[in-house]
């Protein structure tokens, strides 16, 4: 199994960036889907990105699409969240998720999770 660890959260102004980093230990990182899960208080949990093993296919949610980019580095084991022009509601934990099956958008099939790194976007 893999165990994944977020960091790189904390708090930015609006229209500021943050990168969110994912590492992952244990079983080699490339054998994982990984995605980008945020969770805003008194809300669900929501997807936000993922990406492929290979990283060849990767997917934001189309409403985050041209501020908000996965990626990762197999060499290294990590994966990471670029945000860009951070919004407000942009406000909540992410998690990072990794599943030995395809690709996902659902929370529910991943089987492996970080404790979460807390965003804030102040206005």
């Amino acid at each position: 199994q893999v165990q994944v660890v977020e960091s790189g959260g904390g708090l930015v102004q609006a229209g500021g960036s943050l990168r969110l980093s994912c590492a992952a230990s244990g079983r080699t990182a490339s054998s994982y889907s990984m995605a980008w899960f945020r969770q805003a208080p008194g809300k669900e949990r929501e997807f936000v990105a993922v990406i492929s093993r290979s990283g060849a296919y990767a997917y934001s949610v189309e409403s985050m699409k041209a501020r908000f980019t996965i990626s990762r580095d197999n060499v290294k084991n990590t994966v990471y969240l670029q945000m860009n022009k951070l919004e407000p509601e942009d406000t909540a934990v992410y998690y990072c998720a990794a599943r030995e099956g395809g690709n996902s958008r659902s929370p529910y099939e991943y089987e492996y999770w970080g404790q979460g790194t807390q965003v804030t976007v102040s206005s």
